[in-house]
């Protein structure tokens, strides 16, 4: 795949970039189908309520900085959850002009049930794998993050949160 020659042919199947965006999509859309199936939820969707039940209170801004998602899709899944009634909107004491989302009782009960079914899925998708790799796997997947988040911070003159969107 990586070879230090400079007149590499650029084949997209082996551009690890395009193989990380391939294989996220097919791992989105496997989560898709089984929470839209079992719990009516978008994947944005479930990013919130799953954000929100580990912070237990946060902001909308907050929410797109840790997903990566820009600002309308969060905005659309919390008032698509809100209009559910699986999550709040609560008067930030820190920052009047924001408000802090928190998982109703429902919220906390569909979290409840969506967590374990999650964690199911992660389990199947690295079936094939040791703990060791699944180990690598991340430490290398947060190290890309990394490795990214300056490169796109430098293309931007280090100027504030530049950080790629998905």
């Amino acid at each position: 795949m990586l070879n230090s020659d400079a007149t590499r042919a650029l084949v997209l199947d082996d551009f690890i970039p395009y193989r990380l965006s391939i294989t996220s999509n097919l791992v989105s859309e496997a989560v898709a189908d089984t929470y839209e199936a079992l719990f009516g939820l978008t994947i944005p969707e479930w990013r919130l309520v799953a954000v929100v039940a580990e912070a237990g209170g946060i902001t909308q801004q907050q929410i797109g900085q840790q997903t990566r998602m820009d600002k309308v899709t969060v905005s659309r899944a919390a008032i698509a959850l809100v209009e559910r009634g699986l999550m709040q909107r609560h008067v930030n004491s820190e920052d009047r002009r924001s408000h802090l989302l928190k998982l109703t009782d429902d919220g906390e009960t569909l979290y409840a049930s969506v967590a374990p079914k999650a964690l199911d899925l992660e389990r199947r998708i690295f079936a094939g794998f040791s703990p060791k790799e699944v180990e690598q796997f991340v430490a290398m997947l947060r190290r890309i993050d990394a490795v990214t988040i300056d490169l796109v911070q430098e293309s931007h003159g280090g100027i504030g949160d530049q950080r790629p969107r998905r």
